[in-house]
């Protein structure tokens, strides 16, 4: 049998007398002991100290995703022959993926070689060009077209070695080896050799973790990378939280024409005075980056045409008091659209009884609510005499500050029921968790209904489960009557 044996092999030689030359000293240099799970594991702990020795600004925006593969490398890592005993490999690889995945990174059967990055970070790494052909066009190109490359190395400055391996182990495998410090370099690679799948899976990864505290940052990624997409939904991010997204700190790093695109925008949920205190610490950054000292002249200068984009007739007139310098040119008036979701309303009162004058006494109710909603308007009591129009005020004012955020001189009709009527505000206004505000209305006209066996603690569930809790506090001083108990001001009329 051994003689058998001698005499097949001494055969299978005469016939590959050339590779099994180069394979005979691979097994020389390697020896021929140790396992197959043992040598692959040791390959492939390599490749996962390449693929994450590379760090984009990502990282730190994404930090909350679980990373992938091992630690950097302390220095670029020596790229060797595979340990696996290499004869008679194939039999011990039992499909073409796994074929496949076994010449990833893998010195054997290479016929090109790449220098990927700069530097003393540049790795050389293998590759086979007929795999790289077969998955894309820019690689076909590259080797097959009418003015191919005849070089062996081929070098890529503009890659990152980390972001070209994940790229080679999709073609080799369809393995999809991605985490926060290598996405965004991935995207990158991926588009530039034109593999969309891969692409396709860079971008469900940013979805997956999109938050309002890195939307600006991947708004900005999507917009270079021309990903609508990716950008249509970090807009939709920044519409919906707003304050949190411009309190990132990934907001003064974007570009003019993000902040600007931004601003051009009626979807979002945030006073005009809180977004104009955002651009102007964008300002101060852009100056920093272009080394001019933050003066007014020079914050305008750099804000250009994104001041323009400030809605400043929206502002109260406290708030636009508080602005400095003054503008000097017409500005966009037409109020942002920033509701979301369902509306909603809360009545206070469990009864209703007739008779509440008027004199030009504002009826007032303090209140605070659990979390973050926009209130849209008042349902307010109407005529007990039949069908009536009044002239009312409505306010919303920060109870300490004495700040009014929203108010809107109009009127209303009635129908004698004692049923509430809606008096809307112009635009949203934003209530924060917690803050004490006074819901304020001046109505001028007939007697009215008004309510009694008022709650002090009113909670509103909506269809998702979440629940919106609201507090009443009689608000000091003359409030022509109305209270927690009794009084006007039955309804609060708010998006979450």
């Amino acid at each position: 049998m051994c003689g058998l044996w001698v005499d097949i092999e001494t055969l299978w030689k005469f016939d590959r007398k050339s590779e099994q030359t180069k394979l005979n000293r691979v097994v020389m240099a390697t020896g021929s002991s140790g396992s197959i799970v043992g040598g692959v594991a040791s390959n492939h702990d390599g490749q996962e100290a390449a693929s994450n020795a590379a760090h984009s600004g990502a990282a730190t925006a994404l930090s909350a995703a679980p990373a992938s593969g091992a630690a950097p490398a302390a220095s670029p890592p020596v790229l060797g022959l595979h340990r696996e005993p290499t004869y008679n490999w194939q039999a011990t690889k039992s499909s073409l993926k796994e074929r496949f995945a076994f010449l990833f990174n893998n010195e054997l059967l290479s016929d090109v070689r790449f220098i990927v990055g700069k530097g003393r970070q540049a790795q050389r790494i293998p590759a086979h060009k007929f795999v790289l052909a077969a998955g894309s066009a820019v690689f076909d190109a590259m080797f097959n077209g009418g003015m191919a490359t005849t070089s062996a190395e081929i070098e890529l400055p503009d890659v990152e070695p980390a972001a070209f391996l994940a790229l080679l182990r999709f073609l080799y495998s369809d393995e999809v080896h991605i985490g926060p410090e290598t996405v965004m370099t991935t995207l990158y690679t991926a588009k530039k050799y034109a593999v969309p799948a891969l692409e396709g899976h860079c971008v469900e990864f940013l979805t997956k973790h999109l938050r309002a505290d890195n939307a600006f940052m991947l708004l900005t990624q999507a917009r270079l990378f021309d990903e609508p997409q990716l950008a249509s939904l970090c807009l939709d991010t920044i519409d919906k939280s707003t304050a949190d997204a411009i309190n990132a700190e990934g907001f003064t790093d974007i570009d003019l024409d993000t902040l600007c695109a931004v601003l051009e925008r009626d979807t979002l949920s945030i006073r005009e005075n809180r977004l104009f205190g955002a651009i102007v610490r964008w300002a101060e950054a852009e100056c920093y980056r272009q080394q001019l000292p933050p003066t007014s002249e020079n914050k305008q200068k750099v804000l250009g045409k994104a001041l323009l984009l400030i809605r400043f007739p929206l502002m109260t007139v406290e708030e636009f008091a508080a602005v400095n310098p003054k503008p000097r040119v017409d500005y966009i008036d037409r109020p942002r659209c920033c509701l979301r979701g369902e509306e909603s309303s809360i009545n206070r009162f469990q009864q209703v009884e007739s008779r509440w004058g008027y004199s030009g006494t504002s009826d007032r109710i303090r209140f605070n609510v659990n979390r973050r909603i926009s209130i849209v308007g008042f349902g307010l009591y109407g005529s007990i005499h039949g069908p009536t129009d009044y002239q009312v005020n409505i306010q919303v004012i920060e109870s300490d500050k004495r700040i009014t955020l929203g108010q809107n001189d109009t009127g209303f009709s009635c129908d004698g029921t004692a049923s509430t009527f809606r008096v809307m505000f112009k635009e949203p206004v934003e209530i924060l968790p917690n803050v004490s505000y006074t819901a304020c209305a001046t109505l001028k006209g007939s007697d009215s209904h008004y309510g009694t066996k008022g709650l002090k603690k009113v909670t509103q569930e909506s269809a998702t489960g979440t629940k919106t809790t609201f507090l009443f506090f009689s608000s000091p001083g003359n409030n022509n009557g109305t209270s927690v108990e009794d009084g006007q001001i039955p309804e609060i009329i708010y998006y979450t």
